[in-house]
C-alpha cells in the first residue's frame, strides 16, 4: 500500500520538506537543497546549497542575484523526469511566467503535484498548463473567491490602447510587475498591433532582455529618455511600462500628464484601483481565477488538496461540496500577485534610466 503524501512530505519553518528526498520544495530561507518552481522572490530566495529548477528559472536567479542564487545548479527539463534518493522528480509546465513549472513527486506509489503559482490562460511569453493525476495537490488560492473572474486579456489591452487613442497628448504609464505581468503585457501589446516602441522604467530592462535570450521576441523596447529641459515632459502619445509603484516616485514626473495604469488580478477590487488612484485598471492576472482553481483541482483528480497561500478558506469550503477534503498549510512569505519586492525594484527612485536616442 503506498504512504500517504503526509507521511513524507512535511510542513516546516522553512516551507515543504520531502523527508526521503532529503530537499525543500520553494523554501523560505536558503537550505542545503531546494527545487524551485519559478523565479518570482516569494518562491525562489537566494543562498541555497543546490537547486533544481528549469533552465530558465536558474537564468532568472542568476540574472537576479548572481553568484550569491546557489552554490550548484541544476537545470531540469519539463517532462524529464529525475530520481534522487528513490523520490522520482518530473517539472511541469505551470503557464504562470518563464520558465515556471509543478513540481510531481512520486515516492513509493505515492504522487503528489505542487503547482506553485499557476495560470490556466494562454501567454505568449510562456508555456501552458499541463495537469497531471495525484493522490494530493498542492495548490495556490490567490483569487479564491467567486468574485475573482478574470477577463479576456485580449480584451484588457484593447481598452489601453483605445485610451492611448483617445489621449494622445498624455503618456500611458503601465505598472507591472518586473518578472512576468511586464513581459507578457509587452507581448499582448505586440499581439494587438502595437508595433510601436515600449518603453521601459530601468528595472525592467535586464528581464525584458532575459526574456529576448529565451526566444520570446518583445519588439523594440527603449528606456525612458529624460526631457530636453529642466522641467519638461516626454512621451506624449505612448506606453511606458515601469514597476507598479514607480509612478509614486520622482521618475515619473519627466512623463506627460501620465494616465496611470495598472496590470493585476488584483484591478478587479475597485477600492484598490481607487486607493492608488490607477485611473486605467487592467484585471490581467498571470493567476488562475475562482472558476479555473476549482476546475483544475478536478482535472488533477486528487481526493485531497493543500492549500499554500490566498483564499485558503473559500477554496477548502468549496472542494468540501465536492467530495475533496482540503487543508490549509499556512506557509509563510509568500506575496499576493506571485511577486514580492523585486531586488532590482527596491528603489524604483534612483534606478538610473540608459540614455536614450531623441524621440521621433
Amino acid at each position: 500500500m503506498a504512504p500517504h503524501p503526509g507521511t513524507w512530505l512535511k510542513v516546516t519553518p522553512q516551507g515543504l520538506y520531502c523527508e526521503p528526498g532529503g530537499f525543500f520544495v520553494d523554501p523560505a530561507r536558503p537550505v542545503p537543497r531546494a527545487v524551485l518552481t519559478h523565479g518570482h522572490a516569494d518562491h525562489a530566495r537566494a543562498g541555497h546549497g543546490a537547486v533544481l529548477a528549469t533552465a530558465e528559472t536558474l537564468d532568472i536567479l542568476r540574472t537576479r542575484h548572481g553568484e550569491g542564487a546557489a552554490r550548484v545548479m541544476q537545470a531540469a527539463p519539463c517532462g524529464r523526469t529525475l530520481k534522487h534518493n528513490g523520490v522520482r522528480i518530473t517539472l511541469l509546465p505551470a503557464g504562470h511566467v518563464l520558465g515556471s513549472a509543478q513540481v510531481l513527486l512520486e515516492w513509493r506509489g505515492s504522487r503528489v503535484l505542487i503547482s506553485g503559482d499557476y495560470k490556466r490562460r494562454p501567454d505568449p511569453t510562456c508555456a501552458p498548463y499541463e495537469p497531471a493525476q495525484a493522490d494530493v495537490f498542492v495548490t495556490e488560492a490567490t483569487f479564491a473567491l467567486p468574485v475573482f473572474r478574470h477577463p479576456d486579456a485580449a480584451g484588457e489591452v484593447a481598452r489601453l490602447c483605445a485610451s492611448v487613442a483617445r489621449f494622445p497628448g498624455r503618456c500611458h504609464l503601465l505598472g507591472a510587475y518586473a518578472l512576468g505581468k511586464a513581459q507578457r503585457m509587452i507581448a499582448l501589446l505586440r499581439q494587438a498591433g502595437w508595433d510601436r516602441p515600449i518603453y521601459l522604467h530601468g528595472a525592467l530592462q535586464r528581464l525584458c532582455d532575459l526574456y529576448g535570450r529565451h526566444g520570446v521576441a518583445l519588439g523594440e523596447l527603449r528606456p525612458v529618455p529624460a526631457p530636453a529641459k529642466r522641467g519638461g515632459t516626454v512621451l506624449a502619445g505612448e506606453i511606458v511600462i515601469a514597476p507598479p509603484s514607480a509612478e509614486a516616485t520622482p521618475w515619473a514626473r519627466r512623463l506627460a500628464d501620465p494616465v496611470v495604469a495598472v496590470a493585476s488580478g488584483w484591478m478587479r477590487v475597485r477600492q484598490r484601483a481607487k486607493a492608488r488612484g490607477v485611473e486605467l485598471p487592467l484585471v490581467v492576472s498571470d493567476h488562475a481565477d475562482w472558476d479555473e482553481l476549482l476546475a483544475t483541482c478536478a482535472e488533477v483528480g486528487a481526493p485531497e488538496v493543500w492549500v499554500t497561500h490566498g483564499r485558503e478558506d473559500a477554496l477548502i469550503h468549496a472542494l468540501a461540496q465536492r467530495g475533496i477534503r482540503g487543508r490549509a498549510l499556512h506557509l509563510v512569505g509568500r506575496g499576493e500577485e506571485g511577486e514580492a519586492e523585486a531586488p532590482e525594484a527596491a528603489d524604483e527612485a534612483a534606478a538610473p534610466d540608459a540614455p536614450a536616442p531623441p524621440v521621433p
